[in-house]
Parts: structure tokens; sequence; C-alpha cells
């Protein structure tokens, strides 16, 4: 296989595996023993669940076959469906991937991958060759990303921000176009150049994605900073929707061109412009602040201002629709996160396939990562991103609750 091909190849999505939740490693080698114990948990978790599992389980299957795992010493089931005549292997919560850990033995460890920690720290720490932890880490990033994040199409968020974070591939600089939508991230792939065309190619990823798990779904509202080439490629991506400027990197344009009280006066104007309620009301107060600077402000504050007023016509499309994002906090807020990471990381290093897996999987844990004790305390009902986003989790713990959530890579199939 070519590097290009290897490139633009899909991660693997484990499709023929369903993983399922236990109450705990007993319970799960009670149901083993017992057919008809097994057979009423499928159905109960099926009737609350049924997004983990194929659509043809509901016009029946049988147990097809069991395999024993020898180092996890855990025997697994098969399921053969009745419908398709497909067969399932369906994996325990507690379980990774074809069985190379138990989640108890890696979670602690692979939680600390959310701050960066080096997998020669974690190796030091925890046991086991640090390549295991690269493996297991890098793993997080092949199911469907979108898919695995939302189980639900009601809850698709239709109003997405869009944004690229510069970074290193083997001391070459590239860019991650990331997508987010509802605190979670939806998309996020590598780019080696920065027109339209390499960018339309990178969040292609998250349209694909996003229709291969809701066939239904359909863009609303993009919110992007002034970088044309982003703009270009949604626009070519998704003719229909409604494209919105960020407001507040004019307003941060603004903050470093002036100082002092003048600062002070010139954001009040801007952020009252901001403020206006109706598109009219918009147009018309932006208007009075590039008069103002006309006749007030010179140099490169006024010039700002000036364009500004000229990308009025890019700034009052959130009027037409008021569930867009107006700013990008939620992606840059996303990317804070994720240039820590990377700098840890020392930036991404081997095959371009690599460090897509890499920012994948950083996503998938952002989007799954538990809240610290501060927030839980203050908002007892909120766990995580997911959570927030689907309002359920399917487990307690934030390892064993994405596994499942990545059963059958995502999709339903």
């Amino acid at each position: 296989m070519s590097n290009t091909e290897a490139k633009k190849r899909p991660p693997s999505r484990g499709a023929k595996h369903i993983c399922v939740p236990f109450a705990s490693e007993a319970h799960y080698q009670a149901c083993v023993a017992d057919v008809a114990k097994y057979r009423q948990h499928l159905r109960t978790t099926y009737e609350q669940h049924p997004e983990l599992f194929p659509q043809a389980l509901d016009k029946g299957y049988t147990f097809h076959a069991r395999y024993y795992l020898r180092k996890q010493r855990c025997v697994l089931r098969r399921i053969k469906l009745k419908a398709t005549r497909e067969v399932f292997t369906v994996r325990p919560s507690f379980l990774l991937p074809y069985g190379i850990a138990r989640t108890d033995e890696v979670e602690h460890a692979l939680f600390l991958r959310q701050w960066g920690v080096p997998f020669d720290a974690l190796a030091h720490v925890f046991g086991r060759a640090a390549m295991f932890w690269y493996r297991a880490w890098l793993s997080f990033g092949r199911p469907n990303l979108v898919g695995t994040t939302v189980k639900h199409a009601p809850t698709m968020p239709q109003d997405l921000v869009a944004d690229e974070k510069i970074t290193w591939l083997a001391g070459a600089e590239v860019v991650v176009p990331t997508t987010v939508g509802g605190g979670c991230v939806l998309g996020i792939s590598l780019a080696e150049q920065t027109d339209s065309e390499s960018l339309k190619e990178a969040y292609g990823e998250f349209v694909t994605e996003a229709t291969t798990a809701f066939p239904t779904y359909r863009v609303r509202s993009v919110c992007t900073d002034g970088f044309q080439a982003t703009r270009d490629a949604w626009r070519r991506l998704v003719p229909q929707l409604i494209l919105v400027l960020c407001f507040l990197h004019s307003i941060l344009k603004l903050t470093e061109r002036c100082r002092g009280t003048l600062r002070r006066q010139v954001l009040d104007r801007t952020w009252t412009v901001y403020y206006a309620v109706t598109k009219a009301q918009f147009a018309q107060r932006l208007r009075r602040l590039a008069e103002w600077a006309r006749t007030s402000l010179d140099g490169s504050l006024a010039q700002m201002i000036e364009k500004m007023a000229r990308h009025r016509v890019d700034f009052t499309p959130a009027y037409d629709c008021p569930q867009a994002a107006r700013t990008t906090n939620a992606v840059d807020r996303v990317h804070n996160h994720l240039d820590r990471v990377l700098y840890a990381m020392h930036y991404c290093h081997g095959p371009h396939a690599s460090a897509r897996l890499a920012v994948r999987a950083w996503a998938l844990q952002w989007n799954f990562h538990p809240y610290g004790p501060r927030l839980r305390q203050d908002q007892p009902s909120r766990s995580s991103p997911f959570a927030d986003l689907n309002g359920f989790h399917y487990h307690s713990n934030w390892l064993q609750n994405l596994l499942v959530a990545s059963s059958m890579g995502g999709l339903r199939l």
C-alpha cells in the first residue's frame, strides 16, 4: 500500500464486535455460565440501548460459538443473526478490544494521557512497555468519531464551529482541522496544506462520518474565523449551510492595536455592535462605529474597524439562524487543550496515518474524559462532555463508557 493510500484509508471500525456493559466481572461470568441469563441481559440492554446492537437483532439470533482469551482467562460468546446470518462477537466492557487488557489495569494510566503524560513515564510507573501504552491509546482513534460520540439523531448538533490548529509532523508544519459541536469534538484530521482543497478533504471526513452514522443529517450553520480557505472549503462541502464569521477574532485584533483608555473606549463601542438584537440594528451600529473610527482614529486600528464594516454581510447571517455560534470559543477551548498535549509529545512523529489516529484518539478522550471534582461538586449531575450531549452515560467508568459507546465501531449496522 502506498503512503497516499495509507493516509486516506479510513480507521478500522471493529464493526463485528458488540461491547456490552455488565454490572461486574462476576455478573458476566454468571451470564456466560447460564445461556438463559446471558440472553436476558442482552435483551434488557437492547431494550435500553438498541444503538449498541445490529438493527437485525430484533428478528432473532442464536448463540454461535465461544472462544477463550488465554491472556485474560475469559470466555467470549459469539451470536449469529437469523435475518442476515452475520456473526458478531459480544465483548464485556471491562475488556479492551482484542482482549489486550482489562480496563481496571489500564484506566488510570490512559487517564493521564489527557494531560499528555509520556508513554515512557506510563511504562515506568504502571509497568508494561511504552509501545503497549502507545498502541492502547492510539486505538481510541479507530471508531467512527461522530457515531461513537453522538448516539441519537435528535442530539446531533447542526450548528458547528470549525478552525485549524497549527502543529508539526516530523518537523514539517501541518494543520489540524477541527469541527466542534455540543461541547464535543465531532471531526478532526490532519492536512499538510492550507489551501481550500486540502481543507475540504480534511473537513469532509466529518461530513462523511456524520452522514454514515445519521444518513439524514445536514449541517445547518458553521462559525469560522476569517481564513478564506476554511470558508471556501465549507461552502464547497455544504453549499446550503449558513456560514458565520467569528466576531471575537475581530475583537482580539482590535485589542492588539490599542492600549489603556482608548482600548476600553474601542471595545465598549465594538461590543455594543455585537449585542445588537436584530440584523438591521447590527448593521446600523457597525456603520456608526466605522464612521466614528474614520473621524477619531487612525493607523491600523482605524483600518481594522473599516475591515469589520466591509465584512458586515459575513457577520449578519447569524441573525437568520439564532442557534448558530457567533464566536469560535468552542473550538478555541479544545485547541488550547490539544496544544498542551501536542507540546508534551514534542508534536507528531512517524507517518501521516499514525498522526491522524493520534489526534482522533485525543478527540475521543476529550469527549469522554470525566469532569474534575470542582465542577462535579457544583453540578453533580454532569460527568463528561459525552453525557452533557447525550443526556446519559453507559457506565460510570469513563473508559468503559467509551468502549461501550464505540460498540460496532460507533455505527448502527
